[in-house]
């Protein structure tokens, strides 16, 4: 893969190995300006060993990568002034504040007068610490020091973001007005990869899921795309799940699809049945029909929609190195 020039990251045949290891082996992915890129595997697929080297802190064995079309390797002062980092945790100086927190990584980005009073003024708005300025860094919240080490990455208004599970530990308000943060970014203009366990808050924000295992990347799409994907990959005929809520006894409703070849049981509870069926659309009217012919009192056949944990769960095997 050649470097594309309208790429702000990239990656091309990148590996990293450890020994006998290959923590990344053979990636090569790209994300384009005002696109957001959920970057999800388990625990030691390489995820955070691939923004490492994003972020020059690590150098790849082999392969290229370029953030705004500068190398890694070859030009990290340029990639760190158009790179903001937000690792998975990060470290904090004793007997600082926040506004003092912030204003040392402005200095350290070369940033001076009235240009630092306004970055710090900017960024503080943004994530909403502006009224926690002055309050020592040891007192803040996990919510609030995850805006803070966000505030830090934004400092110096780098074209390109790399979040290492900025979501982490998060309470449910704190991820929501984190994923409106995210999206803001995103509209002005600013490219994202992201990496999270947390699937459905990726779901929400990415144009596209990029998915690594063992090193490798198994697959690279839009949500959408994913999602629309049949998570029983090694079946010819295409099924889907499907719920049926109902009135009937449950025990009356078990009995009758027993009498049916082209549907199974996958879960049942006192009011609700899930079945696997044929995913073709009149296939499932044919059945619904003849649901209500035997007289089984239902009221609601809904298709189960793939979740974007339906298609990690697919697409990697559970494998470690």
């Amino acid at each position: 893969m050649a470097r594309s020039v309208d790429a702000m990251i990239q990656l091309d045949k990148v590996t990293r190995s450890f020994g006998n290891t290959h923590a990344v082996d053979d990636v090569s992915f790209h994300v384009e300006a005002g696109e957001v890129l959920g970057f999800i595997g388990p625990n030691g697929a390489g995820k955070t060993t691939s923004m490492r080297i994003l972020s020059t802190l690590d150098t790849p064995t082999s392969g290229e990568a370029w953030v705004d079309g500068f190398s890694v390797v070859d030009d990290p002062d340029r990639v760190r002034a158009r790179m903001g980092w937000m690792p998975d945790g990060f470290g904090t100086y004793p007997n600082i504040n926040c506004e003092e927190y912030l204003d040392f990584f402005a200095r350290s980005y070369g940033l001076r007068g009235k240009n630092r009073l306004r970055a710090i003024k900017n960024v503080m708005g943004f994530t909403q610490l502006s009224q926690l300025a002055k309050k020592p860094i040891s007192g803040l919240s996990k919510g609030m020091k995850q805006r803070l080490c966000l505030g830090r990455a934004l400092i110096h208004n780098p074209k390109v973001l790399i979040l290492d599970e900025p979501a982490a530990g998060l309470d449910p308000r704190a991820r929501i007005e984190l994923r409106e943060m995210i999206l803001e970014l995103a509209n002005e203009g600013k490219s994202l990869l992201i990496s999270s366990h947390i699937l459905s808050e990726l779901a929400e924000v990415c144009d596209r899921v990029a998915i690594i295992e063992m090193g490798k990347l198994l697959a690279v799409g839009t949500v959408d795309s994913l999602l629309n994907q049949p998570t029983d990959q090694s079946s010819q005929n295409l099924t889907t799940q499907v719920a049926v809520k109902f009135i009937s006894d449950l025990s009356e409703f078990l009995d009758w699809i027993k009498t049916r070849d082209d549907v199974e049981v996958v879960s049942s509870s006192y009011d609700t049945v899930v079945i696997s069926c044929d995913a073709n659309h009149e296939k499932q009217s044919e059945l619904l029909a003849a649901m209500m012919n035997s007289k089984l009192k239902v009221f609601e056949f809904k298709e189960k929609q793939n979740s974007l944990e339906d298609v990690f769960l697919t697409v990697t095997r559970g494998a470690v190195q």
